[in-house]
């Protein structure tokens, strides 16, 4: 499933302290730098070393301001101290997971060193990155980065590019977008058209760390209204818990030069997207795109500038596909390479041939799934409608053959 990071809890009230050259930097005489990066889920994945001593892997996310640590347990072993303590709550004013403030962090990429930093640690991974991206993540990095550089991300090469602002000159082959950097995170204005013929110009947050296409929040315009044809289906997980919704198909939307239509959209139930999401203080908009558009692209984004130059690249002409399987999996085990079904979507494929949530696969196809990582495995479920999937599967101790064909429902 491509899983939905929403995280805009305290995004408004914590900032890098000091007027001292603070910040993510070059070594002096560099003007740009070339990260390897890996892509999960349509996430942008970085190696950081965390205070100079831990090899950590952090999400880079357009919708963040302050970084993000998932577990405490790691700066636990840095001695880091705290400023202050919070309780993250959810609907009713339940706790659900403490989490901190610690200063002066330094963070060190490939060539680049960022210090002086502020960063939010999570008492324990409540998000559940690691399991339901496959791999290990330890946090998030936002404004910081984009703040101070202009980013270019290229999916296809899985290379992040970072170039100091007053070396940049964007080439003619890449489309310009005027972006707003509001509450620190960066707006477009796009045309949509969502049902019927009603075409409107619309405000998206341009969000790297969330895997979906396109999402709509249905309650901010009645041309925005969810199609008919749509099915209910887990969205994410927020800091609250599982974000509930409906996916349809939007017409079309348009993005500079490109069009893309028939585009896979979530349509978050509104009191779970808010809740989990943990704030209200959302800056107005219509919606958010997120990893499954932008990866169609590479993209460049020039905060200081507000700008987004985008240029299509080999997988802009893919065909959009929801789940096809119907299966929610769960990556387990010290290397994450333990699969186990999570949830199983109501009417779809997999529930026909008695999968069950708690069942742990154990084959695909004839192919050991322990061989390869969550998102690898994810795309024997999601190739094309009519592909025949055969599975062996283990539940209670007894080991079990299914079969189906993967089947588009929206």
């Amino acid at each position: 499933m491509k899983q939905l990071f929403l995280i805009f809890f305290f995004s408004s009230s914590i900032i890098c302290r000091g007027q001292q050259t603070l910040g993510f930097s070059f070594p002096e005489g560099v003007h740009r730098v070339d990260i390897p990066i890996e892509i999960h889920n349509n996430l942008i994945v970085v190696p950081v070393i965390l205070n100079n001593q831990l090899p950590l892997k952090f999400i880079i996310d357009t919708g963040v301001r302050t970084a993000i640590l998932t577990q405490k347990v790691y700066s636990d072993i840095l001695n880091l101290s705290y400023t202050r303590k919070y309780s993250l709550s959810g609907p009713g004013g339940q706790k659900l997971v403490d989490a901190y403030i610690t200063s002066n962090v330094t963070f060190d990429m490939p060539g680049v060193h960022g210090q002086g930093h502020s960063m939010l640690v999570l008492e324990e991974d409540y998000l559940e990155l690691k399991n339901s991206m496959g791999t290990d993540v330890h946090g998030i990095l936002g404004y910081e980065l984009f703040s101070r550089f202009v980013v270019k991300i290229d999916y296809e090469a899985k290379k992040l590019t970072l170039i100091q602002p007053e070396h940049f000159k964007p080439k003619k082959n890449y489309q310009a977008l005027d972006i707003k950097i509001e509450d620190t995170k960066p707006f477009v204005e796009l045309d949509v058209c969502v049902r019927d013929s009603s075409t409107m110009r619309a405000k998206f947050l341009v969000d790297t760390g969330a895997s979906h296409g396109m999402l709509i929040e249905e309650d901010s315009d009645k041309r925005l209204r969810l199609p008919t044809q749509n099915i209910p289906s887990i969205l994410g997980r927020g800091i609250a818990g599982v974000i509930t919704g409906k996916i349809a198909r939007s017409k079309s939307l348009k993005i500079g030069k490109y069009e893309l239509k028939n585009l896979i959209t979530s349509f978050p139930d509104d009191y779970a997207y808010r809740d989990s999401a943990g704030s209200k203080s959302f800056s107005p908009r219509n919606g958010s795109i997120g990893g499954d558009l932008l990866s169609r692209f590479t993209v460049i984004f020039n905060f200081p500038g507000e700008k987004m130059y985008i240029k299509k690249n080999p997988s802009f002409k893919k065909e959009f596909y929801y789940n096809l399987s119907g299966l929610t999996l769960r990556a387990k085990g010290v290397r994450l390479r333990e699969y186990e079904i999570s949830d199983v979507r109501a009417n779809s494929a997999s529930e026909k041939a008695g999968l069950l949530k708690g069942d742990q696969i154990i084959s695909v196809n004839g192919i050991t799934v322990a061989e390869y990582e969550l998102s690898n495995v994810n795309n024997f479920f999601n190739s094309k409608p009519g592909r025949r999937i055969r599975m062996e599967i283990v539940r209670d101790g007894k080991k079990m053959k299914k079969e189906f064909y993967l089947q588009s429902q929206i």
